[in-house]
């Protein structure tokens, strides 16, 4: 059948923008909840998320399964699929030393920064850069593995300028809340990595009904995280063991940072010095533990020139 073709989450990601409101809140939940809706009737998971028994059983209908069961069922198999990655890294590195698992992983991660060099597109880099900078407020959303790349980001961006909120929440209604006040003078960035994230989804879909401006840190250009971006920045982020590598996103994150206060060194500059105000006053740090600000360049990276050498 058709639906063999796919996994299941991945047909519920493909499908979302065209779903109703009851189907999308159906796919919110499993997507958020699998290994609790794995084991709900149609008639339990309509109960748990505020719909009809029909709707459910329409929404597997809709996602071509012949019904409900068989709906389950391949949901069942999906995760006891992911249930089994322990048992996955026991046969790929069961035998390798530490130190050939530590130089696996490592070059892996070199291979994802790197291919992540080649794709990105500099236009979408340098658009988002402007976008960030040139908005009223800035929202931020990244959820499970994602979150720790949102709190990195946010930390960050609290010190090149102000306005900026993260969205931390395990409750889509809670998120809107958030954001109700998001319009056309603000943006959103969403990140997600497989397994997507529908609270991440609707966050941007919401935005994007809202005229804000989407931008999205995601892995490809299949990634249903693009259906409300207008400005999709990919980096490639594979699953090496029970966790995904995120070495790459973080890489492009720190780079946006870094394009952010390049671009208005003076304000970050100000910010910072306003920053070790406030901690030589409140004492949060001695002065012989910190010289935040000083005469060397803010920032120390070496920037790649096509100019002839005057060797």
């Amino acid at each position: 059948m058709e639906h063999k073709e796919y996994d299941i989450i991945t047909r519920m990601n493909e499908k979302f923008i065209k779903m109703s409101k009851g189907h999308k809140a159906v796919a919110s939940y499993i997507s958020d909840h699998y290994e609790q809706a794995v084991f709900m009737t149609a008639a339990k998971l309509g109960e748990t998320v505020g719909v009809s028994e029909s709707t459910v059983i329409r929404f597997a209908a809709g996602l071509g399964y012949e019904g409900y069961p068989e709906f389950q069922k391949e949901l069942e198999s999906w995760v006891k699929n992911k249930l089994n990655t322990v048992q996955k890294i026991g046969t790929k590195y069961g035998k390798s030393t530490q130190s050939e698992i530590l130089n696996s992983v490592l070059h892996a991660d070199i291979e994802k920064i790197q291919d992540t060099l080649v794709s990105l597109d500099a236009v979408a880099f340098e658009a988002a850069v402007d976008i960030i900078l040139e908005a009223e407020t800035v929202y931020l959303v990244g959820v499970r593995s994602c979150e720790p790349l949102a709190d990195f980001l946010h930390f960050y961006l609290n010190m090149i300028r102000g306005n900026i909120v993260l969205l931390k929440t395990t409750s889509v209604t809670e998120m809107f809340e958030q954001m109700i006040r998001i319009s056309e003078r603000d943006a959103i960035i969403g990140i997600s990595f497989p397994r997507y994230s529908m609270r991440t989804l609707k966050a941007m879909e919401f935005a994007n009904d809202r005229n804000a401006k989407v931008i999205t840190v995601t892995d490809s250009i299949h990634s249903p995280m693009n259906l409300y971006s207008s400005c999709n920045l990919l980096a490639r982020s594979d699953m090496v063991s029970i966790v995904d590598s995120l070495v790459a996103p973080l890489s492009l994150i720190n780079a946006l940072v870094v394009a952010m206060c390049l671009k208005q060194p003076e304000e970050v500059k100000n910010n910072l010095e306003m920053l070790e105000d406030v901690w030589n006053n409140y004492q949060v740090y001695l002065n012989d533990e910190i010289n935040f600000i000083d005469e060397e360049p803010m920032l120390n990276y070496p920037l790649m020139r096509n100019e002839e050498s005057d060797e």
